[in-house]
């Protein structure tokens, strides 16, 4: 089991029952550890506790590894987060700092709209793996592509999940805007005020920065951004986002009706902006999901207050849906409290 090590720490929030039983879980993820090619690492926590850690001698909650998909959440927040301050709106077309959308007929799209995959652009490959991207000098040189790209429905009727379109183009519009490079900005306005010293965006190789896809980060770095959005916008009493922006930045976007092509096969999910939503029948958030879509999963349930995230060292063929979503239902199971 390439030496796994359980954390268990015993400062349990009052949603979860008295007589808590992790035993269920923790055999569970041991189980499931050839299935995750080997080493990982498993976070269990709430805003300010952490329930349960495993994580081998080799690779830690301080190992860093990419985040494939999982990059849109942290793309997302940046905007978000430029919105708050001023610098631009969401709802601002895109054409407004990148002309040639006007020039393309695609002058409508919104910037709200490329971070919930409502752009109704049509990719050339909607299910290309990670790492098949194009090799592009620039995120302007990959936009400059995007933007000639065919439109199949209008914009913000329907979502089609692409890995890269509507990401990349936000990406882009905060470059024009701040006019610093990507991965300069996110650091500057994001990793750093949130203490995710061990997170970049920077590609070594030389290629272009990828909004959607091209982070490296650590589980313990990422676990401050999930616990920002859990604690509505608070990082150790500090507050990164108000509260209404990390409202509006889980709120759905398109129902699980207008998801017109999804990788996450069967699972009944909506979209926000860079996750994946899970809601009651009354359209009420339950909990998001980022995966990775290489294995790795980061969730975090509104109703019941806690974190669900899994990092493994290696990338695997498939998104381990069914494995994560057993793991998640094991540890409702924990959880005196329902959603209402």
């Amino acid at each position: 089991m390439c030496g796994m090590i359980f954390l268990l720490l015993l400062q349990y929030p009052l949603s979860i029952q008295a007589q808590a039983d992790w035993t269920a879980v923790k055999s569970k993820m041991t189980a499931n550890t050839k299935e995750l090619e080997g080493e990982f690492v498993f976070i269990l926590a709430t805003p300010d506790s952490l329930l349960l850690q495993m994580e081998s001698q080799a690779f830690t909650a301080k190992s860093q590894t990419p985040l494939f998909l999982s990059s849109q959440w942290l793309t997302a927040a940046l905007l978000f987060k430029l919105a708050e301050e001023g610098t631009l709106s969401l709802d601002d077309p895109v054409q407004k700092y990148i002309p040639s959308f006007g020039q393309y007929f695609k002058g409508y799209i919104t910037i709200r709209q490329c971070l919930s995959q409502m752009t109704g652009i049509e990719p050339k490959d909607p299910i290309r793996s990670m790492g098949q991207r194009k090799k592009y000098n620039s995120l302007e040189e990959e936009v400059n592509d995007l933007v000639k790209l065919t439109i199949r429905t209008k914009p913000g009727t329907e979502c089609w999940f692409s890995p890269a379109v509507g990401i990349n183009i936000a990406g882009r519009v905060a470059e024009v805007v701040t006019k610093k490079k990507f991965d300069i900005l996110i650091k500057s306005k994001l990793l750093t005020p949130l203490g995710m010293r061990r997170t970049s965006f920077t590609d070594l190789s030389g290629a272009a920065i990828d909004p959607s896809a091209g982070a490296q980060s650590t589980a313990e770095d990422y676990l401050k951004f999930l616990r920002m959005l859990l604690n509505k916008g608070k990082l150790n009493q500090q507050v990164f986002l108000s509260e209404s922006s990390v409202k509006s930045l889980l709120s759905m976007q398109a129902s699980f009706a207008q998801v017109a092509y999804s990788p996450l096969k069967g699972q009944p999910l909506g979209y926000a902006h860079g996750a994946w939503i899970s809601a009651d029948q009354q359209g009420r958030t339950i909990s998001l999901a980022a995966p990775g879509m290489q294995g790795s999963w980061s969730q975090i349930d509104l109703c019941r207050g806690y974190i669900y995230l899994v990092l493994p060292k290696n990338k695997s063929n498939n998104n381990k849906a069914e494995l994560h979503s057993e793991m998640i239902d094991l540890i409702n199971r924990q959880f005196s409290t329902t959603c209402h």
